[in-house]
């Protein structure tokens, strides 16, 4: 049974439920990840951060024009 299928056939109540504790979890994922990189020592030096801007492709812009003259 596919999850979309059993996602609809719950009570309208349960799905809230569902869809506030999937949210629920994402926050808390998201607040908690920064303070467990730091404990961790994953925080990026400020050579990390140069060498990703390096690495980061420039884009040009180029006049539009008509390219046969």
């Amino acid at each position: 049974m596919p999850v979309w299928q059993w996602y609809k056939g719950i009570a309208p109540k349960t799905r809230v439920l569902v869809g506030v504790g999937i949210m629920a979890y994402a926050g808390l994922g998201l607040v908690l990840s920064d303070k467990v990189e730091e404990k961790l020592g994953l925080v990026p030096t400020e050579k990390d951060k140069e060498d990703l801007r390096k690495a980061i492709p420039k884009v040009t812009p180029v006049e539009k024009g008509n390219r046969w003259e």
